[in-house]
């Protein structure tokens, strides 16, 4: 891969004069290729992922039992402008520093001065690499630090597209939402139209694009910059999806106002990179679990139809023994919440709110549940990895009090909200050192689903569920049918479909209103614990505050009857008034006099 083996040759000591044991010039990296490459690779180096659940323990899905974590501080009172967690402004603005630096050198480096077609090939992918990275990076700090400030207008960060160095003017001004995301929008554009769709190995010179034909190039030169090699990297399709997310998040009701743009352009943006893949005909049927619970394709680091980007694969146990139930050597760390567990309907599709119509048994909760739950959830009676796990109040087997380690509340380890983490993890790992059993992992960085949902949201709220008005084929009806087909919902307790269908899922697509709802619910089940919720509910600007519940079982042991009481866990301690926009860093606002901060933050 090329991010791999490129760190060394660039140094980050200073972003502006190079370290005394380092001391080459801009004339210098143009000489030598390597080291200009590691300014991209710097920038790649700075793209924020989170391949842990973490902001999801800050929000209404769960908690976690890490007492010293800064999400669980965030969350119960302690966020503020100088203690912000969440912050992408350092981050990024270094990403954003990297990309400026190496577009200044790009196309007067020497990548192969010997080749004109392979010269203007590398210059061209990794100017297009590039420009899609910075689109990338203001995507993140307008998602985090795009705001109202006390003079009404929305805003987003300075806007930098050249290098700063020691004689740069650092007092900028916050550049408005809108030339933000213009901004976003233009680098995608420029991304698209340097870089192939995907990067793949072609056989014949009559695949090779006219342009480079025309300086000579061959169909293994081609390979070489456009081939299989460079898969991972900023591709045009990566570029487009980076592109619709901005525009997603521009027409949401938190940024719509002043963003000038609509959910019809974030509906038509989404389509477009849905046909790429045939629109519903590629839409992975698998896609909801396959990606982290096929251990064979896993193991052997096969490409999974739904992650359109991901990171390279790693091999360890760490997530499984940092959630693992105790009994299972793990630490337990992300307790998902009953708010989470309420939201997944019954098996034949209606919320459990509706007792009537889901048949839902409070006395017997998780029978007869959408299928998702257990696949994400580990509830009080599932058996794991050959073992019952038991989060109620009592022992797992024959009253032996060494299996309670799994109980609520029992120990530091323990679930505090009665459920433990199934989704992301390998049911085939053993965290035990002494019997540690390291597996493959992978990290999507953008999904297909994520991309469909996001059409879906955005074309309801621009047509109603059903219309099609651009032709794209398909509906806002039609994406959430197929994603609850997929779930297996609208189906009987065997998974026979039931006379009337998905009845709900009918219901509501009379409504646009109750549509909106569903989407909404949807993509919380289908991306919890991928980090999207707790921005989901900033941009729809929705209750912050929601308290986080849990469930305490306990066993009748003369009948061997359970009961299930309904536990408060956790407040949560966000003020709607202001905290749907983060902070811009206050460290920034005491340096530079012209950074507006967003209103509410002090």
């Amino acid at each position: 891969m090329y991010l791999i083996g490129v760190l060394a040759f660039c140094s980050c000591d200073d972003m502006f004069v190079p370290a005394d044991e380092n001391n080459r010039q801009a004339e210098d990296m143009t000489e030598e290729s390597k080291y200009a490459h590691g300014l991209l690779i710097y920038a790649y180096d700075r793209i924020p992922d989170l391949t842990t659940t973490q902001t999801d323990i800050a929000t209404d899905d769960a908690v976690t039992n890490l007492k010293n974590s800064n999400y669980l501080n965030m969350a119960t009172g302690a966020w503020a402008s100088d203690n912000n967690p969440v912050s992408q402004w350092d981050n990024c603005k270094d990403g954003i520093q990297y990309v400026n630096l190496f577009l200044a050198i790009v196309e007067k480096t020497k990548w192969a001065p010997s080749a004109a077609s392979k010269q203007q090939m590398f210059i061209d992918r990794l100017k297009g690499e590039a420009f899609g990275l910075r689109a990338l990076f203001y995507y993140y700090l307008l998602q985090a630090h795009g705001g109202y400030a006390d003079d009404g207008v929305l805003y987003g960060v300075p806007l930098l597209t050249n290098a700063e160095d020691g004689s740069s003017d650092f007092n900028q001004p916050r550049a408005t939402f809108a030339d933000c995301v213009k901004r976003c929008f233009a680098d995608c554009d420029s991304a698209m139209a340097l870089l192939p769709l995907d990067y793949t190995d072609i056989s014949s010179a009559e695949d090779i694009p006219a342009k480079y034909l025309s300086l000579g190039a061959n169909y293994s030169g081609y390979n070489l910059v456009f081939g299989s090699k460079a898969k991972n990297l900023i591709s045009g399709k990566i570029a487009e999806a980076i592109k619709a997310q901005v525009a997603l998040l521009a027409a949401s009701p938190a940024f719509r106002d002043q963003s000038n743009v609509t959910s019809a352009e974030a509906a038509t943006l989404c389509g477009n990179v849905l046909n790429r893949i045939g629109g519903l005909n590629g839409f992975d049927k698998d896609g909801n679990i396959n990606w982290y619970m096929n251990s064979t394709k896993l193991q052997s680091l096969s490409d999974f139809d739904e992650i359109l980007w991901r990171k390279d694969y790693d091999n360890n146990a760490s997530q499984e023994g940092d959630n693992f139930p105790p009994t299972l050597y793990g630490d337990g760390q992300v307790n998902p919440s009953q708010n989470l567990v309420d939201a997944f309907p019954m098996r034949n599709g209606y919320p459990i709110s509706n007792v009537a119509k889901s048949g839902y048994d409070k006395n017997d909760p998780y029978t007869g549940r959408d299928p998702r739950l257990a696949n994400i959830v580990l509830y009080n009676g599932t058996t794991f990895r050959k073992s019952l796990i038991i989060t109620g109040t009592y022992p797992a087997v024959n009253g032996d009090k060494s299996e309670t380690a799994d109980n609520i509340n029992n120990q530091s380890t323990s679930t505090r909200t009665g459920y433990y983490l199934r989704k992301l993890l390998r049911e085939d790992a053993n965290p035990l050192q002494s019997s540690l059993m390291e597996r493959q992992h992978l990290y999507p960085r953008i999904r297909y689903t994520e991309i469909f949902l996001a059409y879906a949201e955005a074309a309801n709220d621009a047509w109603g569920p059903k219309s099609d008005p651009t032709g794209v084929g398909f509906t806002a009806y039609d994406v959430i049918k197929a994603i609850r087909n997929r779930a297996g919902l609208g189906t009987d307790a065997i998974g026979m479909p039931l006379p009337e269908g998905d009845a709900y899922l009918e219901e509501c697509a009379n409504n646009q209103t109750d549509m909106t709802n569903l989407i909404r619910n949807e993509r919380r089940l289908e991306l919890c614990f991928e980090n999207k919720r707790f921005w989901d509910l900033r941009r729809w600007m929705l209750p912050l505050d929601e308290g986080v519940k849990g469930v305490q079982i306990d066993r009748d042991e003369a009948t061997g009857t359970l009961s299930y009481k309904i536990i408060k866990v956790e407040d949560r301690k966000y003020d709607s008034s202001y905290q749907f926009y983060g902070p811009i860093p206050k460290s920034e606002i005491l340096k530079w006099s012209n950074l507006k901060q967003n209103k509410g933050w002090k």
